[in-house]
């Protein structure tokens, strides 16, 4: 259990910004499906959508962005969740791009690698864990998604999502496993106590120089077409 709740260089929950978090939202009040629900809501909604420099960068640097992705988001779930003395692990995994197209368009797109990592947060409750996947997006943003495309009901790829049932994807957490991109995954990696440890044996398979194109041109780039579908002003019809 202590593997579960300890504290990693990636998930330092006990700098100040995380600590004064968790203290202001009171978080440790509450029971635990609540106290679950209320850190999930949190990094759910109120850390947007976006691309990150890096995966592995510390919970407390995600807070501050105030956005993130798959597997920033999954850090800064841990770390709070274990800052409110709840034990959780992360699981890893490769997904098709294609569930990206339209956040990442034109020659980003072909460019980019087909398998993309990617991970969810498992929460351990009463003894059983469930699945945190549903986090990534921020409600606001696949609302929108949601809005433009209308007459799809079941399956939906692009922009951050594949999921089977696009009108309703189960991203609401209460004693249920939730999810918003599983549907891509092509390749398991299995379970690991930190994130700290899933990136010391798994990394983006992106060699020095496409690196450094991500972090310096492609993620702003991504990070924009992000906030203009968010906000209604930019959006591409993928199906076509």
């Amino acid at each position: 259990m202590e593997n579960y709740l300890k504290e990693t260089k990636i998930l330092d929950y006990t700098h100040p910004s995380i600590q004064e978090l968790v203290e202001r939202r009171q978080w440790k009040d509450f029971d635990t499906t609540y106290r679950i629900k209320g850190i999930y809501n949190f990094v759910r909604d109120e850390i947007k959508f976006g691309y990150n420099i890096s995966d592995d960068i510390p919970a407390s640097q995600i807070l501050k962005d105030g956005y993130g992705q798959c597997n920033t988001k999954a850090t800064l779930l841990m770390a709070l969740l274990r800052a409110a003395g709840i034990p959780n692990r992360i699981h890893g995994f490769t997904i098709d791009k294609a569930l990206q197209k339209g956040a990442i368009t034109g020659i980003w797109y072909k460019l980019s690698p087909q398998n993309i990592l990617h991970s969810w947060v498992e929460v351990l409750v009463d003894e059983q864990w469930y699945f945190l996947e549903g986090v990534i997006l921020d409600k606001s943003y696949l609302t929108k998604l949601q809005e433009e495309n209308s007459d799809c009901k079941t399956t939906f790829c692009g922009y951050g999502v594949y999921t089977d049932n696009f009108e309703n994807p189960p991203i609401e957490w209460s004693l249920n496993n939730t999810f918003i991109q599983d549907k891509g995954i092509n390749q398991d990696f299995g379970v690991f106590d930190t994130p700290d440890g899933f990136y010391v044996k798994h990394r983006q398979k992106l060699n020095k120089i496409e690196r450094f194109v991500f972090r310096n041109i492609v993620r702003h780039i991504m990070n924009n077409n992000v906030e203009g579908i968010r906000n209604g002003k930019t959006y591409t019809n993928i199906k076509n």
